[in-house]
């Protein structure tokens, strides 16, 4: 399999602590699946659902390119890793897939890791064969500060696969995408970080979903006179629930016996400000992921011009980051040192984000070939179009001149 070349070290099971928790609360009788938000399981959430979604399908959509900036900035596409990055980076992935993997597990865990798989020996050695994906959940990082292990200052991750295996990597074979962090080495687990504030909308979601399945009908207290024992309670009880509570006995009529009078518990979701609690709940997570209102469908305040800036400050204030990382992460990683010196990089094509609409798209081509900083042509290659002949000339307006010259044919002028 993937890591059948890699060392094997340590035998001995390793449990974090979330999982230690969790098996000392059912020791102790306690029950965490119905606000366990933990991993993969805050996506259960909607609001953390939805903010992931828009993160990881952005990020998968941009496409990721080879370029070489020498003489000029032009696409690298005779370089063997344009076609696996654009396209197919391990035969199990497309490259859309693969981004939503690893934004996804970014999120989620704080970290996300990319084995490299290079070649061992012959005449392509060092070559990339494949980029694979790890389950961040499952890797753990080792800081070598005393030269334990070496004797420079090393940073190692070691995987366990899922038969309990664990394998040591070294940083240069492993893509290290951080969320937010504290010390430049592990990025912050933000489902933990924001553990409160998911509850709560967790929460806030269940108690509505209850409610439905309840027929929306309120709580009460039914008085009746005499004593009953404890099982008659119980049994009273579960059949007057069976009679009242669901959905297909909403708004029926419940009879009772005589002596028996019920009387409801008023609790009016406005009185207890639900609304407002979930409103907050939903603007402060999607805060915490730099995701837009409009982005999640509050449009409340929203006009076409504030949607569209929004769009813009999306890209800027939350977008622009997340792809320096993966940039320059991607370089120092896969590319040589030669490789680099020579002016080799990658860059995601956020144009297909930035474009507009087409009237502002075609307004600031026709700027932009005017002015003679790009030509016919590109604007064609951007639109997807054939190029035609004559359209790689830069063009200007003949009306323009230098400005040392500015006021000379008015000289000329006056010396006839």
């Amino acid at each position: 399999m993937i890591f059948s070349r890699k060392k094997q070290v340590f035998k001995n099971e390793t449990i974090d602590g979330l999982q230690s928790l969790s098996q000392w609360l059912e020791e102790m009788g306690l029950s965490t699946d119905e606000l366990n938000i933990s991993g993969k399981n805050s996506l259960n959430e909607i609001t953390v659902y939805t903010c992931i979604k828009i993160l990881a399908e952005t990020v998968s959509k941009l496409p990721l390119k080879v370029y070489k900036d020498s003489n000029g900035t032009k696409k690298a596409k005779e370089h063997y890793l344009y076609p696996m990055l654009k396209l197919r980076p391990n035969p199990y992935m497309s490259a859309s897939d693969f981004w939503k993997c690893i934004e996804t597990q970014r999120n989620i865990y704080g970290n996300a890791y990319i084995w490299i798989d290079r070649a061992r020996v012959g005449r392509k050695a060092g070559t990339i064969l494949g980029l694979y994906p790890l389950d961040s959940a499952k890797v753990k990082i080792y800081v070598d500060d005393v030269g334990l292990l070496s004797s420079k200052n090393k940073i190692w991750y070691v995987f366990t696969d899922n038969l309990g295996h664990q394998y040591r990597i070294e940083s240069t074979d492993l893509l290290h995408f951080k969320g937010l962090t504290t010390n430049g080495i592990a990025g912050i687990n933000p489902i933990e970080t924001l553990r409160n504030s998911i509850e709560n909308a967790k929460s806030s979601s269940m108690f509505l979903n209850n409610s439905y399945k309840n027929g929306m009908q309120t709580k009460g207290i039914i008085q009746y006179v005499g004593d009953l024992n404890p099982k008659a309670e119980q049994t009273f009880r579960e059949k007057f629930e069976q009679m009242s509570n669901g959905l297909k006995n909403a708004n029926k009529v419940s009879l009772l016996p005589i002596g028996f009078q019920y009387q409801p518990i008023s609790l009016k979701m406005t009185d207890a400000q639900f609304l407002e609690n979930t409103n907050l709940t939903i603007r402060q997570l999607t805060a915490a992921y730099g995701i837009k209102l409009h982005q999640v469908n509050d449009l409340q305040k929203a006009s076409y011009a504030s949607t569209s800036e929004a769009n813009r400050e999306f890209y800027t204030d939350t977008l622009l980051g997340i792809l320096n990382m993966y940039e320059q992460e991607l370089v120092y990683k896969l590319f040589t040192t030669k490789e680099i010196n020579a002016g080799y990089y990658f860059k995601f094509n956020a144009d297909v984000i930035l474009r507009g609409d087409i009237k502002a798209r075609y307004e600031a081509y026709r700027i932009g070939i005017q002015s003679g900083f790009i030509t016919p042509n590109e604007v064609r290659a951007l639109e997807e179009l054939e190029p035609k002949e004559g359209g790689d000339q830069l063009l200007v307006n003949g009306t323009m001149t230098p400005i040392e010259k500015a006021g000379a044919a008015y000289e000329k002028g006056g010396d006839k």
